[in-house]
């Protein structure tokens, strides 16, 4: 071993230049494995983020084109139906301008050649806006032959729905815009007319270019024909081809992008601009019938121009050595961080729709059996959507022993008809909650929803009211598919009278229908998607084969087991083909079981307020029997007072002589009095409550014996049966 100094220092230096050479070596290697992944991950990140945007403003064009056809077909049938009136047609064109947010700017239906001879070879009635008002005028000239138009001649080709190319229309709006155009048949199938929505497309521009990737980065949009809809130069838009734009820049690239565009296809590319920078293009279709696509443009400078100017400081680090080796650690933490931002905003976008899903979910009843503590019913429900989120939608509760019950489907699919199953849902607890007549529950829905109805959707529903006491059910329709009743003497469709849907028709008056359920039979309610279940073959499932099904009731032992093997039935049917419906399915059964009653008492008085005294020695006698602590048996005598001495009042009119029938059932749990007269229609329950809230001299008159007896007793019940009023009380007993 030396000595010498100077060897131990040059050692010393050596090795601290090999240790700098090894560690700037290390250093470049990392800088150069952290640039290629920080390089990929934003390319990454950038496309991901490019393809988000792309998808939620495809989400948020489909939403308003889709809008627009289904007010179209929505409207459709009432055109067929006016076909013998060709006069009347303008209102049909004028409605669709006022119910649709300014977004469809014109309308027209536009027939045949002499279709109808006095009006000649050219009868289209047009109504259009024009400087704030709606103006109406025969669209078919010697100058506008509408029969050699495009939106005429697809639709009459196709028979299906056709979206125009996107024009700039001069002679009335003056505004970019496009048409949407569907077939009009008569009665017997025959295409005689094709009616339209002219869409302005003021608002397409804002929708593209809000919320923009990078803010150097721009959108444009094509037509299927290759027309430029969108784009940052306005003079390019409707007024230059995208194929005749390329060719004229000799950039095959782009030729090959925008064929792909206009073929439907999606992708990405790099290009160079005249200016020779680079550029990366994201292209996809927009979701929807009209054929456009979509393309985000992002700067190769922009993308990575943070990246470069950390890697121009990552060379200054690797000058100043190891001193600087933890900063350049940190500035490479800060950059993964930077894209864990990126990657969880992904996330967040990736899931919206399951959220959406999940809260859809959690607004349906799922915890089954939903009332484990009685033993009178038994229900359960099924939805199956067949996107992430539906239009289907069902609801139960139990309210005054009255189970409240509804089924519904949303005309339309996706985010629209959840947004409406949301609103139904949500109306229908509201209402029933202080309203027990099916018929006037269905008619306050319909008209929140039709006052708000600007999209002309609808919602099949029905909606009953069951007595749990009795096994009456109370139900109204509107238009949605007739239920079964499915018991060991068969299988038969409950009665339906031919209400609309609701939202389409304020103040439609719904029917009210009744029948009484006897114990241990099935109530099947379903959607439409169980009988229009498709196979591979596009053959229904079909009402007869539900039906065939249900027969077998000897083998079900719940409603769940019922359901359940429906729903076994109609997959193995359609055997793995695609669910192109919600399929949504409720089973009620009413199973009155009276093997707990312990006691059976009656007594029948005069309708004389004198004979109530009679009624303290009933209720006292009762009491005694089940022995029922005497604060509980006072509670009873008045209550029951104050509801006898009600009907003596109002049942029968002054100077007319009646009884009145009192019943009292009880088993381990409840006590259930009944109160029957033969009296005039007459529901107690169904008068105003008391406010207790004001002063003696402020309270009206009336109203307090019922709110005394609500108080007193844990449910009130009313009936109308045979002609008799029956009023039930029911006091839970400890």
């Amino acid at each position: 071993m030396t000595n010498n100094p100077d060897l131990r220092q040059g050692s010393k230096i050596r090795a601290s230049i090999g240790i700098l050479i090894t560690a700037t070596v290390l250093v470049i290697v990392m800088g150069t494995v952290q640039y290629w992944f920080a390089s990929s991950g934003i390319k990454a990140a950038v496309e991901e983020r490019a393809r988000g945007e792309l998808r939620v403003k495809s989400l948020e064009i489909k939403n308003v084109m889709t809008a627009a056809e289904v007010a179209v077909q929505n409207m459709v049938w009432v055109v067929e139906q006016n076909l013998g009136k060709p006069d009347s047609l303008y209102t049909i064109t004028r409605r669709m301008l006022s119910d649709n947010n300014g977004v469809v700017v014109g309308s027209a239906v536009g027939f045949e050649p002499y279709y109808y001879p006095n009006k000649g070879r050219q009868y289209s009635p047009y109504s259009y806006r024009k400087d704030g008002q709606v103006v109406d005028k025969q669209l078919g000239t010697d100058v506008y032959d509408y029969h050699e138009m495009e939106w005429y001649t697809e639709t009459k080709r196709t028979g299906q729905g056709h979206w125009s190319e996107p024009y700039f229309d001069e002679s009335g709006g003056e505004m970019v815009m496009t048409t949407y155009s569907y077939p009009v048949r008569n009665s017997k199938g025959e295409t005689v007319a094709v009616f339209t929505a002219d869409i302005s497309l003021e608002w397409l521009s804002d929708v593209i270019n809000k919320q923009k990737a990078f803010p150097s980065s721009y959108n444009v949009v094509i037509s299927h024909e290759g027309q430029i809809i969108v784009s940052p130069v306005d003079s390019l838009v409707l007024k230059h081809n995208a194929y005749t734009f390329a060719s004229k820049n000799n950039d095959t690239v782009m030729q090959r992008v925008i064929e792909a565009m206009a073929g439907g296809s999606s992708g990405r590319a790099t290009v160079k601009d005249p200016k020779g920078k680079l550029n990366y293009i994201f292209y996809s279709p927009i979701e929807g019938n009209t054929g456009w696509s979509m393309a985000v443009v992002c700067s190769d400078q922009e993308i990575f121009q943070d990246l470069r100017q950390r890697n121009f400081l990552l060379i200054l680090i690797m000058v100043a050595g190891l001193v600087l080796l933890v900063f350049i650690v940190s500035r490479s933490m800060n950059a993964f961080s930077k894209l864990q931002s990126i990657n969880a905003e992904k996330e967040r976008i990736g899931s919206e729709l399951r959220i959406a899903s999940g809260i859809q979910r959690g607004m349906l009843p799922k915890i089954f059996p939903p009332f484990p503590e009685r033993n009178d019913i038994d229900i359960y429900g099924l939805l199956k959507a067949a996107k992430e989120i539906g239009g289907d939608l069902y609801d139960f509760f139990i309210r005054d022993e009255k189970l409240f019950f509804c089924i519904g489907d949303v005309s339309g699919k996706g985010v629209p008809a959840s947004l409406v199953m949301a609103v139904t849902r949500s109306l229908f607890r509201t209402v029933s909650a202080h309203e027990s007549s099916p018929e006037r529950i269905m008619t306050h829905i319909n008209d929140a929803m039709a006052e708000m109805n600007e999209s002309n959707m609808f919602v099949t529903l029905f909606v009953g009211v069951q007595d749990l006491l009795t096994g009456q059910l109370r139900y109204s329709n509107a238009g949605h598919c007739p239920p079964m009743l499915v018991s060991s003497d068969g299988v038969e469709l409950l009665q339906m009278d031919a209400n609309v849907p609701i939202g389409l028709i304020m103040k439609w008056k719904y029917t009210l229908q009744e029948t009484v359920i006897d114990p241990h039979t099935y109530l099947f309610l379903y959607t439409d998607g169980l009988t229009e279940a498709e196979n591979a073959n596009h053959a229904l499932f079909g009402e007869q084969r539900m039906i065939d099904v249900a027969r077998n009731v000897d083998a079900y032992d719940s409603s769940e087991e019922l359901i359940n093997v429906m729903h076994k039935a109609v997959l193995t049917y359609v055997d793995g083909n695609e669910q192109s419906d919600d399929l949504t399915m409720l089973a009620v059964r009413f199973a009155k079981n009276q093997a707990d009653i312990k006691l059976e008492r009656s007594l029948t008085l005069p309708n004389d307020v004198n004979s109530v005294p009679l009624l303290a020695s009933f209720v006292d006698e009762i009491g005694e029997m089940l022995g029922i602590d005497p604060s509980t048996i006072m509670s009873l005598n008045l209550a029951l007072e104050e509801a006898v001495v009600n009907v003596m009042k109002y049942a029968y009119p002054a100077g007319t002589d009646g009884e009145v029938q009192i019943e009292a059932k009880a088993s381990e749990k409840r006590l259930r009095v009944s109160i029957i007269d033969s009296g005039i229609p007459f529901d107690p329950t169904a008068q105003a409550e008391a406010d207790t809230s004001l002063s003696v001299e402020e309270r009206p008159i009336g109203g307090l014996g019922i709110y005394l007896v609500r108080q007193l007793m844990d449910s009130i019940n009313y009936n109308r049966v045979d002609g008799k009023n029956i009023l039930t009380l029911l006091k839970k007993l400890r």
